[in-house]
């Protein structure tokens, strides 16, 4: 190995903890919607954010605009850490006070549900990134109205019809069971996963229609639309529409990153700098926090810290950036302390 080499290695070797250390607070996220029964903004992701059909997920549409839809699986709050109630106000529970979906607040009678009856009930929850946590599923109180503001006072919160920690996931879903209370007509369920590897909570709205085909399940409206789920085909289809930020984890991966490691970009930025070309000046974590969409109640958006996933990134670009100079200094010094004599031997 060259002097020089030598010398950039030990630059590389220098920074890395740095490097690593600004690595370990980056954002971690995890992602999802409740797909049976189906959420409401999945339900209109399927429909066609571009040409809904139901006019619910066409008011929503012209409330809040299509990106909402193609980011499904991200209304969150990053550094929610159980306080649920305190960051979320009334009336804006199915956005989680997220502007970006403020559509799926609509107070409207007309949303498309899924038929239901009392007993056992089979849920998934559709995961596009798994990590650990619990679920708890809420259902409205008897009387409720769906033509008025969702409010947390309209959620038995005393009793959740399904409540699972750490459920297995399979084929793309975790699958949990809970039971239905008897109820009539129209009824919201609300979904909470609050993660316990990280403060960031996800939540979901699925209206519900007791009833044989949801019968007067708008309080003695004509019946909701029947609610139906986003396939593989179209989640994969929309995916490069999505703003929201997986953080290189898949449905396969549960609790695990693909993201290139800080001493792997130190190092490709310290050849680079060596054969004097950009081949390796991408710093770990260069994605872009911008397409991370705010969430109510987070300084920025999402971190397993709780804190500005900007400040992670740019640590971690910081970093191997410091690692190039330092492999470039090291790389002068060694050119001037060679006599002129012995270059190029």
């Amino acid at each position: 190995m060259s002097a020089r080499r030598k010398a950039a290695g030990a630059a590389v070797l220098g920074i890395a903890p740095l490097a690593l250390s600004a690595l370990a607070a980056a954002p971690a996220s995890a992602h999802g919607s409740m797909g049976d029964p189906v959420s409401r903004v999945a339900q209109c992701y399927a429909e066609g954010p571009e040409s809904p059909r139901s006019d619910a997920c066409a008011a929503a549409v012209a409330a809040g605009g299509t990106q909402a839809l193609y980011d499904w699986n991200g209304i969150r709050i990053g550094d929610a850490n159980g306080r649920h109630q305190e960051l979320i106000p009334d009336g804006r529970l199915c956005s989680a006070g997220n502007e970006e979906f403020k559509g799926l607040d609509l107070a409207r009678s007309d949303w498309p549900a899924t038929s239901v009856s009392g007993g056992s009930y089979t849920f998934k929850y559709r995961v596009t990134a798994p990590h650990k946590g619990t679920f708890k599923v809420y259902i409205t109180k008897a009387g409720y109205d769906p033509s008025g503001p969702l409010a947390w006072g309209d959620l038995d919160l005393a009793h959740p019809v399904a409540t699972v920690t750490d459920p297995a996931a399979s084929g793309g879903f975790y699958t949990f069971s809970g039971t239905l209370p008897e109820r009539s007509g129209k009824q919201l369920l609300y979904a909470v996963w609050q993660r316990s590897d990280s403060p960031e909570a996800f939540y979901s709205c699925s209206d519900v229609a007791f009833g044989k085909s949801g019968d007067d399940a708008g309080g003695g409206t004509a019946p909701a639309p029947s609610a139906s789920a986003p396939s593989d085909e179209q989640i994969e289809e929309g995916g490069d529409r999505s703003t929201v930020e997986h953080d290189g984890h898949g449905d396969d991966d549960a609790g695990t990153s693909a993201e290139p490691t800080a001493g792997a970009s130190a190092a490709g930025a310290a050849d680079g700098a060596e054969d004097g070309d950009n081949s390796g000046t991408e710093a770990a974590g260069s994605d872009s926090a911008e397409n991370r969409p705010d969430a109510a109640g987070s300084s920025g958006s999402l971190a397993e810290t709780g804190g500005d996933p900007a400040t992670s990134y740019l640590a971690i670009g910081g970093a191997a950036a410091l690692g190039l100079g330092a492999a470039a200094l090291f790389a002068s010094v060694r050119r001037r302390a060679v006599p002129d004599g012995r270059r190029g031997r």
